[in-house]
C-alpha cells in the first residue's frame, strides 16, 4: 500500500528554479531637479504623482530610496534605461541595483 503513494524518482528530485530578483534604488545628487526625479519615477517605475513625490523626498532626505524589486533581467533593463535617460537630459542622477 505504501508503494502507491511514492512518486517516481525523476519527479521527486525535480527542483523549481526561483527567478532571481534585483532591487533598484535612486541616489541623491546636488544637481538633478526634484521635478526630473518625479518624472523618472512616473515614467520608469509606474508611480502615480503622489507616490513619486513621496519617493523623491526620501531620495532627497536619506540619500537613496528603493524604487522597486524586479526580476533580474527587467531590473537591469530599467536601471540602464533610467541612467541613459538621465545622461541624455544632462543630469547626473544614478539608478543602482542590488541583487536580493
Amino acid at each position: 500500500m505504501n508503494n502507491l503513494l511514492k512518486l517516481p524518482k525523476n519527479i521527486r528530485k525535480k527542483k523549481i528554479n526561483v527567478p532571481k530578483k534585483i532591487a533598484l534604488y535612486l541616489l541623491n545628487d546636488d544637481f538633478t531637479s526634484m521635478d526630473f526625479v518625479v518624472k523618472i519615477l512616473m515614467m520608469y517605475f509606474n508611480k502615480n504623482n503622489h507616490d513619486a513625490e513621496k519617493l523623491m523626498m526620501k531620495v532627497h532626505t536619506y540619500g537613496k530610496a528603493l524604487c522597486g524589486i524586479y526580476p533580474l533581467d527587467i531590473g537591469i533593463t530599467k536601471r540602464n534605461a533610467v541612467n541613459k535617460y538621465s545622461r541624455d537630459n544632462s543630469y547626473p542622477l544614478k539608478c543602482i541595483s542590488e541583487k536580493i
